[in-house]
């Protein structure tokens, strides 16, 4: 069963023919507090699945790892309310500015530097547009409860990685962590998203050495300057036939 949804939820619909009383499923929010080396870090909104990989993927999103071999231990409670996380270094100091994040479940990040892509990475757009569509069918949380954004890492031809959130932010870290997890090279790949693409996200996204980004939707101003000066072509609208691209147009033979 997939997770990371509550089915059986009462509603009332409304249409043309009046009132029915009915059930449906709605995403589920839980709010997941991260401790590492038995410190407070910080506490996030999210999907309850893959929390692994949504700490993981912070962690290092945020510099505190460098890697899956700076964690000795993650434990993650058993009413998903908490993950406690040790580290080898038991004495690393952890950052205390945060920095409230565009992201729709109220992200936080600490991070607010990028490091530029160092990539030669060349991709068509009809390339584009086609991991687009093959993306979209594999949203499998969405299929069932609608309400939640996705992302995905994928190569030139096929995705590789999928996750789903109610945070946008969320969906990189989870895709992240599973990357650390299971030693999938995100460097010259291309991450793909149905939300707004953020300056936030960008960030994230330079942290992987990821090229493109790829949205059916709008970047944010930010976003489109950080895209600039991180090497990243930013695509946006990548919807049927069509695509915009605000940054970096070389990456797609322009």
């Amino acid at each position: 069963m997939i997770k990371g949804y509550q089915p059986d939820i009462h509603c009332d619909r409304f249409s043309d023919a009046g009132w029915v009383s009915t059930s449906t499923s709605v995403p589920d929010e839980a709010q997941i507090t991260i401790f590492v080396n038995q410190q407070e870090l910080v506490t996030v909104l999210c999907t309850p699945n893959k929390l692994n990989y949504l700490v993981l993927g912070f962690l290092y999103a945020e510099g505190i790892i460098s890697g899956i071999g700076d964690v000795t231990s993650m434990r993650v409670c058993d009413d998903e309310s908490e993950v406690d996380v040790r580290l080898k270094n038991a004495e690393l100091e952890l950052p205390t500015v945060r920095t409230l994040t565009s992201g729709c479940s109220g992200g936080v990040a600490f991070t607010i530097e990028g490091r530029k892509v160092d990539s030669n990475l060349v991709v068509k757009p009809a390339q584009i547009l086609s991991l687009m569509k093959q993306f979209l069918m594999q949203m499998e949380l969405y299929k069932h409860c609608g309400g939640v954004h996705a992302s995905a890492l994928c190569d030139t031809i096929k995705t590789l990685v999928v996750s789903e959130d109610i945070g946008r932010h969320n969906t990189l870290d989870k895709i992240h962590g599973e990357c650390l997890m299971r030693k999938i090279q995100t460097k010259d790949k291309l991450l793909i998203s149905t939300g707004r693409v953020s300056s936030e996200m960008l960030l994230k996204a330079a942290r992987m050495q990821v090229p493109i980004v790829v949205s059916r939707t709008s970047p944010t101003g930010r976003a489109v300057g950080l895209a600039n000066d991180l090497n990243i072509a930013l695509i946006g609208y990548a919807r049927g036939r069509h695509l915009s691209v605000y940054s970096h147009p070389k990456r797609l033979g322009r």
